[in-house]
């Protein structure tokens, strides 16, 4: 299969017909069967085109398996291709239940209008006349030739689904994460092992579940071991390999540092980027999207790294993650057995709660694993904690642990509770910092001395990276007060305990357990912290 300028000529026997339709590449590369609708740049009215697929699509084809991830760059044409190979499923195969998932309910409208049902309406008459409608809906084609059939939908779920593609999956895992949930737990698995699903996006942030299906995509193929069974083929298209991508270098300025851009991408993607693709790049990025190379990074990625970047501005912790990352001091840290585990906790005034999980060697705190919970009692976290069979320490609990709050049943302190369900355990209260900036500097001043198991903790990790600054909308600009509201802060602020309130070698001296609830001196005898 290869690009195509213009169409195939059509077969002009019944012979030829005959063995061109039982050929599945020729009928999807042709541009004899299929037309699609077209808009040019100064087109008013869209254009009826021959469906001829473009060197993307090509090597998608090439490289197809029952479960596919693409991430890419926008407007590659994988919705149109999914769109034609359903229709192209569906009308040569019988009893085939194809489903196209899209993350609003009028774009799946409009994807089943403009690309399903034009597809079919423009098929050569004595074709299409073979091959009938027996029931049209604003949802869903079915034919009559072969009882197969189209569904295009927000979710799809009910029954064997054979093809099923899902549009945007990064987008629906941002705006609507429930949804993409079900699709996770519904429409994936009507897919048999022998079904065909395919899964594209561009990248809407490090979260939800196109993210953790993407990464582990990722993390597979980099792997270079044989991708088992179920799992999904990581496919990465870059802006670069459009090859209308271009523009003309006379007229746009490309600065040395763009230069050392393009280069660096020639080196880690083994490609070369010409003059024109290089204008092409920069002309996008000033005139789209006004010179945010995060923007740039999400929609037209150069390499599947750029794809997961996000504007840092107003992230407390930036600096610090990169600087461990580069340290090597997020990297595999096991539980090292007869070494007592400290713990850090969160359990603020909301329905969440995170613990980091410790051990102390010399300089070095060793975190070895983040726990966290929503909307759990506290013997849930005592019980996780004790399953571990590890050798406690002290468990660090903030300030607010000592106040009389309303609890699950009654009314009391979370320390009380919390010692009444591990009265051998050895609790303490770390004291509140009146200055959340001086906590927060704190925090980061000590950072060099942690360390993060990368899988334990890798959600904890998260947390910390997405960590942010309130924004006021009313000043279009970040504030220094932290955001409670986004799920990301209950990491931060049980670390914080660790940094406020954790003495090395004040735990050299503790071999008692104490039932109750002190407060001690931190660590730090310094103006910025409390």
């Amino acid at each position: 299969m290869t690009v195509r300028d213009e169409p195939l000529p059509a077969p002009d026997t019944e012979a030829g017909w005959r063995a061109a339709l039982s050929d599945p590449h020729w009928r999807l590369s042709s541009g004899v069967l299929y037309k699609i609708l077209i808009k040019g740049d100064d087109d008013t009215e869209g254009q009826v085109a021959p469906f001829l697929p473009n060197q993307n699509q090509i090597d998608f084809l090439h490289e197809m398996r029952l479960r596919n991830l693409i991430l890419k760059a926008r407007q590659l044409g994988f919705t149109t291709l999914a769109c034609i190979y359903a229709l192209d499923l569906a009308l040569f195969v019988p009893n085939q239940r194809c489903g196209i998932i899209a993350h609003h309910q009028d774009d799946a409208a409009v994807i089943l209008r403009d690309k399903v049902k034009f597809a079919y309406d423009n098929l050569p008459e004595a074709l299409r006349e073979r091959m009938p409608l027996d029931r049209e809906s604003a949802k869903e084609l079915l034919f009559a030739h072969n009882n197969s059939g189209i569904r295009v939908a927000t979710s799809v779920r009910s029954g064997t689904i054979n093809f099923l593609h899902i549009s945007e999956m990064g987008k629906i895992a941002a705006k609507f994460p429930a949804k993409a949930t079900e699709i996770v737990t519904g429409s994936l698995p009507a897919v048999p092992k022998t079904g065909i699903a395919t899964i594209e996006s561009t990248a809407e942030g490090t979260e939800g579940e196109f993210y953790k299906i993407a990464t582990r995509a990722e993390n597979l193929a980099m792997s270079k071991q044989p991708i088992p069974d179920g799992e999904f083929c990581f496919h990465f298209y870059p802006w670069f390999k459009d090859p209308g991508y271009v523009a003309d270098p006379r007229l746009i300025r490309i600065s040395p540092t763009q230069h050392e851009y393009f280069d660096r991408i020639e080196v880690e993607m083994d490609t070369s980027l010409s003059m024109p693709q290089r204008a092409w790049y920069v002309q996008k990025l000033e005139a789209d999207f006004s010179g945010d190379v995060f923007k740039m990074y999400r929609e037209m990625p150069s390499t599947p790294k750029e794809c997961w970047m996000r504007n840092t501005e107003g992230k407390w912790l930036t600096r610090q993650l990169d600087q461990a990352r580069r340290d090597g001091r997020i990297t595999m840290v096991p539980h090292l057995p007869g070494l007592p585990v400290h713990t850090f906790w969160d359990i603020g005034a909301g329905d969440g709660t995170g613990i980091w999980c410790m051990q102390q060697i010399g300089l070095a705190s060793r975190f070895i694993r983040y726990i966290e919970g929503w909307g759990e009692g506290y013997s849930y976290y005592v019980n996780a904690l004790r399953q571990t069979g590890w050798v406690f320490g002290t468990m660090h609990l903030p300030h607010d642990a000592a106040q009389t709050r309303q609890l699950a049943t009654t009314i009391g302190q979370p320390i009380q509770m919390l010692q009444e369900l591990a009265p051998d355990w050895r609790w303490t209260i770390v004291p509140r910092a009146h200055d959340f900036q001086a906590a927060v500097e704190t925090l980061r001043d000590r950072f060099p001395e942690a360390w993060f198991d990368e899988e334990n903790c890798k959600e904890g990790l998260t947390h910390l990276a997405l960590y942010s600054k309130k924004f006021n909308t009313r000043l279009g600009t970040f504030i220094d007060q932290p955001e409670k509201d986004d799920g990301h802060s209950e990491a931060p602020d049980a670390l914080r305990q660790w940094a406020q309130g954790f003495d090395p070698q004040a735990e050299i001296h503790r071999t008692q357990p104490n039932s109750k609830p002190r407060r001690r001196k931190v660590r730090r005898a310094t103006g910025m912290t409390a």
